[in-house]
């Protein structure tokens, strides 16, 4: 009997993921082809969907229509069986060329059966006017020399963002206390984003802001010395054992406010950084005051003619540019609401600038998106240059029952105390498995355990599982030949080929995932594999008797692939790869 890899033999896998190909991943979402000789090895499009855009406009010119798309249409259908990859390019130019979408669908596949494009077998019609394309496993031998040749670097990147500077702002909470574990969503969330958008060209620096001032800073202040002092804390104040704690650590003559907001900034990094997040900057509300970028703005607007007096407020026409009603920036007792200092630092972002601004809020902010794409257009910039994520609510179970809050913050749960409880990795991965327009069930139990339920087990799992066949392989002194020397059209097994097409899928889905601002795409793509690789590691023997030494050599090399692109996936998510579960 051939041995794929030592004692873990004996742990059997489920032969699939069940997370839905097609559902939340990438599958049925589709992207335009076109060709490039200058496109760097790795970046998206791929180059099956080049040669097929190639084809396709090939098979138009033949057939003499007119005008020709400067852009391809192509998907993966969500049903294996419908084919590898389809396009709706007869549907598309059918109407302007006065034919019937089918009738043209099916001189195209005519067109493209007499002379079939590299890798693929045939061309057929589906539907209205589909033109699908079935496939020889051979593309899919390219994919693993494409992953090869990428590698960590280059494999699933773009330059679509190049030159495009990003200031991505979020977790941005007060100043007041710890961080909850809402917080923890919005800081996978940003961080994550951060990542995609980077693999995709763009400059990012992300940045969290501080509201460093106004009646929360001050009710912060007063339960400190309260609890310092021994004496009652203030209406509305800061209950937390945090609180106590903080406030036995208080110097006599500290400067109350900038001891306060110190220590909570200092709780703030040291939480984050747990959680592998970190900011290029932390800006602070409190410093617009200081160097009159609040005046200055408001002058501004005043200048532009869209704010006036009334009541004894200041009021921001924002109904001009789509709000629903004007919003105060000065109220009558002369102290500023939370809109205008918020237009003042979103105006110095463009100044410093910034080509898109990206904010991660919370589910409460939903209403303060409009009334800020409004003051940033009655600044004269394009709305569409600042988007607004909202985070929605986290619900934590633990057996089975809601955890509301922590004997040290009170009424809130700590972040600190969810990454205690299941760990930095497990965190972030759970954050992240869904997307931020749904609220969050987040079971300490199901992420704590070590089974295959647990998605954050059976991802990192996957990682380990490859690393331990390169270690047998090591002890066996198993040297893996170059790929150019290698038989790769041996890899005919369906676990083999599996592997190879969610491999095929990550560029597509980095792409996704940093257009619709989505990173659980990455999460989902990345159970993905990780279904595909147990599959394969439960099915597909490396090494061994019964295996010949060219397979061996070819199956190495797919293993080397896939431990590239959940290195890919796991990276984009914050997440490590470890080499031992």
């Amino acid at each position: 009997m051939a041995l794929l890899v030592i004692a873990e033999m004996v742990m059997t896998v489920g032969a699939t993921d069940e997370t839905g190909r097609g559902v939340d991943g990438v599958a049925g979402v589709g992207f335009d082809g076109s060709t490039s000789p200058d496109r760097p090895p790795g970046e998206t499009p791929s180059v099956i969907r080049d040669t097929l855009a190639a084809a396709l406009r090939s098979a138009l010119s033949t057939l003499e229509i007119q005008p020709i798309p400067e852009s391809v249409h192509l998907e993966r259908p969500a049903r294996r069986e419908h084919g590898d990859w389809s396009s709706n390019i007869a549907l598309a130019t059918a109407k302007a060329a006065g034919w019937n979408p089918r009738e043209l669908a099916g001189r195209m596949a005519e067109v493209l059966n007499a002379d079939l494009p590299a890798h693929v077998t045939s061309v057929e019609i589906a539907g209205p006017g589909f033109v699908n394309f079935r496939l020889a496993d051979s593309w899919l031998h390219d994919v693993l020399i494409d992953v090869e040749n990428g590698g960590l670097e280059k494999y699933a990147t773009s330059s679509v963002g190049t030159g495009t500077k990003v200031l991505l702002e979020f977790v941005s909470a007060n100043p007041t206390g710890p961080l909850h574990a809402g917080h923890g969503r919005g800081a996978a969330y940003g961080d994550s984003l951060a990542r995609i958008l980077e693999r995709c060209g763009y400059e990012v620096d992300r940045e969290n802001y501080l509201n460093d001032r106004g009646t929360q800073m001050q009710l912060f202040v007063a339960s400190l010395i309260a609890r310092r002092d021994g004496t009652a804390l203030p209406e509305g104040g800061y209950q937390g054992e945090y609180i106590v704690d903080w406030a036995a650590e208080l110097p006599a003559d500290a400067d109350v406010f900038e001891w306060g907001e110190e220590r909570a900034v200092a709780d703030h990094r040291l939480t984050l950084s747990r959680m592998n997040v970190e900011f290029d900057n932390w800006f602070s509300e409190k410093s617009m005051v200081a160097s009159g970028a609040i005046d200055v703005t408001l002058a501004d607007l005043r200048e532009r003619g869209v704010v006036y007096e009334e009541g004894g407020a200041v009021w921001l026409r924002s109904t001009d540019y789509g709000d629903d009603k004007d919003r105060v920036l000065i109220k009558s007792d002369g102290e500023f609401t939370y809109l205008l200092p918020d237009i003042a630092y979103h105006r110095d972002k463009f100044a410093r600038g910034y080509d898109l601004l990206i904010d991660v809020w919370g589910a409460d902010h939903h209403g303060y998106v409009p009334r800020m794409k409004a003051a940033m257009q009655s600044l004269g910039h394009d709305p569409a240059e600042l988007e607004c994520a909202i985070i929605q609510l986290v619900n934590l179970l633990k057996g089975g029952e809601p955890v509301r809050f922590s004997k040290r913050a009170g009424d809130i749960v700590e972040l600190s105390e969810v990454l205690d409880e299941v760990g930095a990795d497990a965190a972030r991965l759970t954050y992240l498995l869904q997307s931020i327009d749904s609220t969050q069930t987040f079971d300490y139990d199901v992420v704590k355990s070590r089974a295959m339920d647990n998605p954050v087990y059976y991802v990192q799992m996957a990682y380990a599982r490859i690393q331990s066949i390169f270690r047998v392989a090591l002890e066996r002194s198993v040297a893996t030949l170059p790929i150019a020397q290698v038989d790769l059209s041996l890899l005919i097994h369906e676990r083999e080929l599996e592997v190879l097409r969610v491999l095929s899928e990550l560029p597509d889905t980095v792409s996704t995932a940093a257009v619709d601002r989505a990173p659980h795409r990455i999460a989902t793509w990345v159970r993905e594999l990780a279904g595909a690789v147990h599959g394969f590691y439960h099915d597909c023997y490396v090494m061994g008797d019964g295996v010949s030494s060219e397979l061996t050599q070819a199956r190495l090399h797919l293993v080397e692939a896939a431990s590239v692109g959940l290195a890919i996936g796991l990276d984009l998510l914050g997440v490590s790869a470890p080499d031992q579960m």
